[in-house]
C-alpha cells in the first residue's frame, strides 16, 4: 500500500487497535463493536497495552471462555444483521484453539467475527516458547494454524507492515455479503510490541458498504419464467432473507403473487407468523401446512438459503419428478446446490427485478385453511397441561405455548441444539425479527453466551434463552459475564436429567437407550443438580417453576430485573415436538447391520426411505 506524507510511531498493536477504532459502518457506527478479550502469554503485553490505552474508542469486555466470549460475538452480529460485528483475543495456546468450535460456528452460518489469536515469536529467539506447538516437519506451523479450515480468511502477521494489507482485507471479508465469515489474524507476539513508523493517512475514518450485486439478467428472465409457468409455487426462506433486509420485500411479493413462503430455521421471523403467507416451518421438524405445500409444489424457490438438509428433508423434498428449484443467492456456491436454477444476486433486489418482471402475474392462491387450521392446532397442542396427578412434568411444547402466552409475539425467541429448536421452529409464532437460532453447527453451549450477545445487540427487545440441561451443563459461564455488565435477559432451563433429543433420535434408529440419559450412563450414583443455587452462585436471579403456571407468572417478574433471570422447570424426556409434523424424513445412517429385530426394522425403513432421495445435484 503506497502512502506519503507524515507518519505516526506506534506498535503494531497500537496500530491495529486505532485503524479498527476507525471503522465504521453506513449507519456511522464503529463496524468492530469493541473485543472481547482474556489475556494470557501471548497477547498480555502487545495488545493488552493497546487495548488499555484506547479505553472507550474500541472497548473491551473480559469474558470466562475464549469459546463463549466469540459465541457472544456471533450473535451480537447475527442480532445486527451482519452491519456490525466485534473481536476476540486470546493467548498462542489452548487460548487459541478454544476459538476453533466458534469460527466453525461463525463459518457455517456465515456471520462476520474477527480473532486476534497472539502467536509464536516471529525471530524465533525464544523457541519453543511457552504454549508453543512444534510441527516436526514443518517450522512455520503453530496452534492457530487450527483455525485455518474454519475461517474465509486467514493471516499470520509475523511483520508490524502487513497490518498495511491484512487488515482491509479482513473487514472487506467481513463486510462481502457472498464470503462473510470470521477472520483470523494470528498476531505473533514479538511483532505486536514492534514499534513502526505508520502513514497518518492509514488512520483515516472510513465507511465500509455491504454491497448488493444485481442479478445476472439472463438469469432473471429465466426465473422469471418458470414462476409463471407454475401452477404451485412454493417459496423457502432462508437467513439471506433477514441479512438482505428483504423482509418487506418478502412479504410484498408473497401476497402480489399469491406464493405460499415456508421458514428455515435462519430464515424464521423474516415474516411474522401473522403474515397471511407465512405457512410455517419447512423440512423435517416441518409443519403439516408448509409440507403440504411443499410436497404439492411444482416449483420450490429458494430465497436466501443454503439447502440445509434437515429444512430440505435430505433431499425427500425435491425427489418428485418434474419438480423444478430455483436458488436466489448471493453466494453462487449455494445458488447451484440440488441442481437449482441458479439466480444469483442480494435477496431483496432479485424480489425487487422479479416483482417487476412478474407484474400482475399471480399463481394459485395455497388453500388458506391449511395455515389456519394449523395454527389453531398449535394453540391447543401449546395449551396449559389439565394434570393433576402429582409427579406430571410438563411436554417442551408447553413450555413453549406458557412462554408465548406471557410474551405475545414481542419476544425474541434464542436457542440452538438439543430438543427446542425443533420445537420452537414447529410451534413458536414470532412477530417479525422474534427469532434467532444457531442451527447451521447447532452447537451446544451457544445459548447462554449467545442470549447475551443478542441482548446487546437488541437491547429494546425481551430475549428469551431455551436452553437444555445438556446444553446448559457444556457452557454456562458466560451468566457471570452477563450479571457483570448488567445484561438481561431470561433463561427457561428445561431439565430432563440427559439429552432427551438424542435418546429419542437414538431410539427411532433402532438403538437401545445408552450413554444419553443419567439414568443410562455408566456411574455410580444419579446426579442431583440444583441448577438454581449454581445459576444463582453466578449472580443471576435463578427461580424453580414449579408447574406451567408459575413459569409464566416468573417470565412477567424477570422484566423487571437489570440482570438474567434463569427459570429451571422439570420436563418430560419421552415426547418430542413432532405433533402434526408431517416432517420430511431425514437421513440419519442405521447400522446395516443389526444385532437385534428392532435395528433391522429401522434399516429396512431407511432402505426404504433412502430410495426416495433426489439424486441429481
Amino acid at each position: 500500500m503506497a502512502m506519503t506524507g507524515k507518519t505516526i510511531r506506534l506498535t503494531a498493536a497500537q496500530a491495529m487497535v486505532k485503524w479498527l477504532s476507525v471503522q465504521h459502518n453506513e449507519d456511522g457506527e464503529r463496524f468492530i463493536d469493541g473485543v472481547w478479550a482474556i489475556f494470557g502469554h501471548g497477547n498480555v503485553a502487545g495488545l493488552g497495552e493497546a487495548l488499555q490505552g484506547a479505553g472507550d474508542s474500541l472497548p473491551t469486555w473480559r469474558g470466562q471462555n475464549e469459546q463463549t466470549m466469540a459465541h457472544a460475538a456471533i450473535a451480537y452480529a447475527k442480532g445486527k444483521r451482519r452491519t456490525r460485528a466485534q473481536a476476540v483475543t486470546s493467548s498462542i495456546g489452548p487460548g487459541a484453539t478454544n476459538l476453533v468450535t466458534a469460527a466453525a460456528l461463525a463459518h457455517v452460518n456465515r456471520l462476520p467475527l474477527l480473532l486476534i489469536p497472539g502467536d509464536v515469536f516471529a525471530n524465533r529467539r525464544p523457541d519453543p516458547v511457552l504454549q508453543q506447538i512444534e510441527d516436526f516437519g514443518d517450522g512455520t506451523v503453530t496452534a492457530n494454524d487450527c483455525l485455518r479450515p474454519v475461517v474465509r480468511y486467514f493471516d499470520r502477521i509475523t511483520r508490524p507492515e502487513h497490518l498495511l494489507t491484512c487488515l482491509p482485507r479482513a473487514l472487506a471479508v467481513m463486510t462481502d455479503p457472498a464470503d462473510c465469515g470470521p477472520v483470523c489474524l494470528a498476531f505473533c507476539q514479538d511483532v505486536q510490541a514492534e514499534a513502526h513508523d505508520w502513514p497518518e493517512e492509514f488512520f483515516t475514518p472510513r465507511v465500509w458498504r455491504i454491497r448488493r450485486p444485481e442479478p445476472d439478467a439472463t438469469e432473471l428472465a429465466a426465473v422469471a419464467e418458470l414462476i409463471r409457468a407454475a401452477s404451485n409455487p412454493v417459496i423457502v426462506a432462508g437467513g439471506g432473507v433477514i441479512y438482505s433486509r428483504a423482509e418487506q420485500a418478502l412479504a410484498d411479493f408473497a401476497s402480489r403473487h399469491a406464493i405460499p413462503v415456508v421458514e428455515t430455521q435462519a430464515g424464521k421471523s423474516a415474516l411474522a407468523q401473522a403474515h397471511p403467507m407465512n405457512f410455517g416451518a419447512s423440512g423435517v421438524d416441518g409443519s403439516a401446512a408448509a409440507n403440504r405445500v411443499s410436497e404439492t409444489a411444482d416449483l420450490v424457490i429458494g430465497l436466501g438459503t443454503r439447502f440445509q438438509d434437515f429444512t430440505t428433508g435430505s433431499w425427500a423434498l425435491f425427489a418428485h419428478p418434474g419438480r423444478r428449484i430455483v436458488s436466489i443467492n448471493v453466494a453462487a456456491y449455494d445458488a447451484l446446490k440440488h441442481g437449482a436454477v441458479p439466480l444469483v444476486g442480494d435477496a431483496r433486489v432479485a424480489l425487487e427485478r422479479l416483482d417487476l418482471l412478474l407484474g400482475d402475474h399471480r399463481a394459485a392462491a395455497p388453500d388458506p385453511d391449511l395455515r389456519t387450521g394449523w395454527l389453531a392446532a398449535v394453540g391447543a397442542h401449546c395449551a396449559a397441561p389439565v394434570h393433576g396427578e402429582p409427579g406430571y412434568r410438563p411436554r417442551d411444547r408447553e413450555v413453549i405455548g406458557a412462554v408465548q402466552r406471557a410474551t405475545g409475539d414481542s419476544a425474541i425467541a434464542m436457542c440452538a441444539a438439543g430438543t427446542m429448536p425443533g420445537a420452537l421452529k414447529l410451534l413458536w409464532q414470532p412477530s417479525q425479527g422474534g427469532y434467532h437460532m444457531e442451527y447451521g453447527f447447532s452447537c451446544m453451549g451457544y445459548e447462554i453466551a449467545g442470549a447475551m450477545g443478542l441482548k446487546l445487540a437488541r437491547p429494546e427487545r425481551e430475549v428469551i434463552c431455551f436452553v437444555g440441561d445438556g446444553s446448559y451443563m457444556m457452557a454456562n459461564s458466560e451468566l457471570a459475564t452477563a450479571v457483570m455488565r448488567r445484561v438481561p435477559f431470561t433463561v427457561v432451563l428445561t431439565d430432563n436429567r440427559g439429552y432427551g433429543c438424542i435418546n429419542r433420535l437414538q431410539q427411532g434408529c433402532g438403538g437401545a437407550e445408552f450413554n444419553n440419559m443419567y439414568k443410562d450412563c455408566a456411574i455410580e450414583a444419579q446426579p442431583e443438580i440444583d441448577y438454581v443455587a449454581h445459576a444463582a452462585a453466578m449472580g443471576a436471579h435463578a427461580v424453580k417453576a414449579r408447574d406451567i403456571a408459575s413459569l409464566e407468572a416468573e417470565i412477567a417478574s424477570a422484566r423487571r430485573r437489570d440482570i438474567p433471570t434463569v427459570i429451571v422447570i422439570d420436563t418430560d424426556a419421552t415426547e418430542g415436538p413432532g405433533f402434526g409434523a408431517a416432517g420430511h424424513w431425514w437421513d440419519v445412517a442405521v447400522p446395516a447391520v443389526g444385532r437385534t429385530g428392532k435395528l433391522r426394522e429401522a434399516y429396512a425403513r431407511y432402505l426404504e426411505n433412502m430410495a426416495c432421495q433426489r439424486l441429481v445435484n
